[in-house]
């Protein structure tokens, strides 16, 4: 009797593309497996007239995907990384991670334009991109958008913004790689802490074997050791902090992380090199120095 697998999605497009890529290893895995994709719209994905740091935080994303996983209706989630919240539930832990897309993010500006248009507000989604791109362009104005990637194309198609900032990784899985205008170094902008990464969770006790196909280990190390450093700071959607890091070679990591002021007049960015085994316990000290030193 064959084994089936239901797999829990927000139910945006490239939440599914997402997921598919789990599916497509669940396959590769085991093709016997009979699996099932569930979406749903999470409360994120409603609460649209409001910016995240105003209704709840980035757990909005993954709240009623949480409940189905907790209630039995699915066996495992897919998540983009960035979006979890800090401290997860434990009774859901994570149990997998792809490799790494390219983490940077991009400017992107109206179809069919090839200059930026600076007099029209440049819409982020994050108040860590609204930071860095004021201190890169201080006469820009910023406003928030909100929306899944293509409800905000849309918006920037229409008119509404001169130019959005958006992750280059969820533009190459929709294919949309032709929008990007310009890719902003580390230097520019600092990604947040797990982009390109996706997750996978579940509750306990669940078969991880069957994501053997998928889950990357050097991703893992990486994501670990950022998600350290955000924690350390209580880091949420509200807060405009970031963390990068990158294997120097199979026994190092370098981190980057970004501290802001609580009131967002002073920021900070330092780089360490550490031993990959120790990776996090070194990324939540570097915070707290940098929290220290204000």
């Amino acid at each position: 009797m064959s084994r089936t697998i239901r797999v829990g999605s927000r139910e945006s497009k490239l939440a599914v593309i997402q997921s598919e890529m789990v599916i497509d290893a669940i396959r590769a895995y085991d093709s016997s497996i009979d699996i099932q994709l569930v979406t749903m719209k999470t409360t994120g994905d409603k609460i649209l007239d409001r910016t995240l740091d105003k209704v709840g935080g980035k757990g909005l994303f993954v709240k009623e995907l949480d409940r189905a996983l907790l209630a039995g209706e699915v066996d495992l989630t897919v998540h983009s990384m960035k979006d979890l919240p800090a401290q997860l539930d434990e009774r859901l832990p994570l149990i997998a991670v792809s490799s790494r897309e390219t983490p940077y993010d991009v400017l992107v500006l109206p179809e069919g334009c090839t200059a930026w248009d600076t007099t029209k507000p440049v819409g982020c989604a994050s108040a860590r991109r609204a930071v860095q791109i004021k201190k890169l362009y201080p006469d820009i104005a910023v406003k928030p958008v909100r929306g899944n990637l293509q409800t905000r194309l849309r918006k920037l198609d229409n008119g509404e913004y001169g130019a959005l900032i958006l992750a280059q990784a969820g533009l190459h899985r929709l294919g949309l790689e032709e929008r990007i205008h310009h890719i902003f170094t580390p230097e520019e902008i600092l990604p947040s802490a797990c982009q390109g990464i996706l997750a996978v969770q579940a509750t306990k006790g669940f078969d991880i074997d069957i994501l053997t196909k998928f889950h990357d280990a050097d991703a893992w190390d990486c994501a670990m050791a950022e998600r350290a450093f955000i924690r350390a700071l209580d880091g949420g959607c509200s807060s405009p902090v970031a963390s990068f890091a990158q294997l120097v070679d199979m026994n190092t990591i370098k981190l980057t992380g970004l501290y802001v002021t609580e009131d967002r007049m002073h920021s900070s960015v330092k780089t360490m090199i550490c031993p990959r085994t120790d990776s996090a316990a070194y990324a939540a000290e570097l915070a707290l120095r940098m929290k220290n030193e204000g």
